[in-house]
């Protein structure tokens, strides 16, 4: 299953990703021009949202992800609750939480490369999608 390492090597590889370490927890966001926007995250659960998940808060890595939208973050909740989850903190938004140890790291590179798809400016999209079909 899925590591930090593996988060950090598949980010990485995306085009202009910068890794920046906030409160102690790592992002990784796509760079245009002076902006940076995250796409993936480090996540624990706060106090609040343990209390609130209860005896289903889970334990471990939790990555955060933003996905392109609410149908897509729902879709993935259906498909494998073992592995994606939601808090009250993230109700409307688009973003995903992840139980790290439970995603196949082939799942987790199509999941991050959506997520970087949904954050980064048209011009790198276009750029990246180009690169892919050759």
């Amino acid at each position: 299953m899925a590591t930090w390492n593996d988060v950090a090597r598949l980010a990485a590889a995306l085009p202009s990703v910068v890794e920046t370490v906030k409160w102690d927890m790592k992002t990784w966001a796509v760079k245009d021009k002076s902006k940076e926007k995250g796409f993936v995250w480090e996540r624990p659960l706060r106090k609040n949202e343990i209390a609130a998940l209860g005896a289903a808060a889970p334990k471990g890595a939790i990555l955060g992800a933003h996905t392109s939208s609410l149908e897509i973050k729902e879709v993935l909740l259906k498909r494998d609750p073992s592995i994606y989850f939601t808090t009250p903190h993230f109700d409307g938004y688009p973003a995903i939480l992840v139980r790290l140890s439970r995603i196949k790291v082939g799942e987790l590179r199509d999941l991050i490369v959506e997520a970087w798809l949904a954050r980064a400016p048209e011009r790198l999209v276009k750029e990246y999608l180009a690169s892919r079909s050759r």
